[in-house]
């Protein structure tokens, strides 16, 4: 879009700064057997002068063309970047995960021991009281 309108805009600005000129020669031979020549130079602001429109075409296109390797170049530093910050992101997420998952295995682990340790007091308990009731 951009690209396109910078050509419509370079183009119609050289059409209407475009002058052609053309050159008239007259020759004439005076009374005296002398030959004069006249050049007469005109301009014209309305004409088309293809040789500039083609060199400013060219330059337009090369400027174009450098400013759309500038956007794709800033377009791949920032997708590198992105692609950066979520494998960074994602490492620091495996990492939590682990870290969580080793955290809940030492939970379960001290909620076994203290359901072992519990169990343990409760068929002591249940043991004396037995001996306590037979005596």
């Amino acid at each position: 879009m951009k690209k396109n309108f910078l050509s419509g805009l370079m183009i119609a600005a050289l059409v209407v700064s475009c002058t052609k000129s053309t050159s008239k020669t007259e020759t004439v031979e005076n009374p005296d057997g002398s030959v004069t020549t006249t050049t007469t130079v005109s301009e014209s602001g309305l004409g088309v002068d293809t040789a500039k429109i083609n060199n400013v075409k060219e330059k337009t296109e090369s400027r174009i063309d450098a400013a759309g390797d500038k956007i794709d170049n800033a377009a791949e530093d920032a997708k590198n970047k992105i692609d950066a910050t979520a494998d960074k992101a994602k490492a620091n997420l495996q990492k939590a995960g682990k870290d969580i998952k080793t955290e809940a295995d030492k939970v379960g682990k001290d909620v076994k021991d203290a359901a072992a340790k519990g169990a343990s007091k409760v068929e002591d308990g249940a043991k004396k009281l037995k001996e306590d009731l037979s005596r």
